[in-house]
């Protein structure tokens, strides 16, 4: 309902909902944003009313993937928040934040319309599949050249034509916080602990660590972690880092190929900005994708199974 009255709110009063890169799209867009959420709102009326049946689940997993789309930008606005002075955009934001939750609570609605377990068993803690453990080894490596430039920057050498001081200044003026300066001046990048919280993400999906509390918490030592916790930060950086790694891959393909024109930005030439943009995008899509099978095989690995299969 919170999402029906957005929509309504933006389609109404001539507000975007959503930024296209970095223009605001079409407030008509308020309309399907409505849409999408009277749709939600109808499907599980529906299970209320008829019961967990086979169509009304499905239906639940469909409006659930659609808000999961809507809800792309959600990990940018939270990095930005956190080393920025702001969001792009509050009325995006939100969007993405109402979009998140929505898709979060359409698929405990899908799980819970299942009906009732009886004598129902947690699987022990395992490790992932050595495929999967091979996408965490490329996803982990894919990150390796772009933690590099970074401390390069970060320490005041050159990488791809332009100085530590540059990319500082650069950051001055873009608006960076506080937080992220002081990082810079100890010779850090916010973005390479991200990049190593993200490490740490990926390998704790993948082996049974990831799945038990550590002996050195208070009060949870040994105790299951709950699925939700790895899980959400998960599918969140999975939904964002694929499909903009994916799409920014194929961009700075065409650019190389003089299909498309790189454009320059803050680097001296656009073969400077070509190298950055592979770094960059071979990163996010290797480790999106690596994510997003890692997700998976925690999410088939915690389930909870019947007593006599267990």
């Amino acid at each position: 309902m919170a999402y029906v009255g957005f929509g309504l709110t933006c389609a109404l009063s001539g507000t975007p909902p959503l930024y296209l890169g970095g223009s605001p799209g079409p407030s008509a867009l308020g309309w399907a944003v409505a849409a999408l959420g009277a749709l939600a709102v109808l499907i599980c009326g529906a299970v209320m009313r008829y019961g967990p049946r086979p169509a009304l689940r499905g239906l639940l997993r469909v409006v659930c993937v659609l808000a999961g789309i809507a809800a792309f930008g959600l990990l940018m606005d939270v990095i930005t928040l956190v080393f920025g002075q702001g969001v792009d955009s509050e009325v995006a934001a939100l969007h993405h934040v109402l979009a998140a939750a929505g898709a979060l609570l359409l698929a405990a609605t899908a799980r819970s319309v299942r009906g009732p377990s009886v004598g129902v068993v947690a699987q022990a803690p395992s490790a992932a599949s050595r495929r999967v453990q091979l996408a965490a080894c490329v996803g982990t490596a894919a990150f390796l050249p772009y933690v590099t430039m970074k401390l390069i920057w970060a320490c005041g050498g050159t990488f791809a034509g332009v100085t530590g001081e540059e990319i500082l200044a650069i950051s001055k003026r873009n608006g960076a916080s506080g937080i992220w300066l002081t990082l810079e001046s100890w010779g850090l990048d916010g973005t390479v602990l991200l990049a190593a919280l993200g490490a740490f993400l990926l390998w704790g999906l993948v082996r049974p660590w990831g799945q038990v509390f550590p002996r050195w918490a208070p009060g949870l030592r040994g105790r299951r972690v709950p699925r939700w916790l790895p899980l959400a930060p998960a599918l969140i950086g999975a939904a964002t880092l694929a499909p903009y790694g994916l799409f920014g891959v194929g961009y700075v393909a065409l650019a190389t190929a003089d299909v498309l024109e790189m454009r320059q930005g803050d680097f001296h030439s656009p073969s400077d900005a070509l190298l950055v943009a592979w770094i960059g995008m071979a990163a996010f899509a290797l480790y999106g994708i690596a994510l997003s099978t890692a997700a998976r095989s925690y999410w088939l690995r915690t389930r909870s199974r019947p007593a006599d299969m267990a």
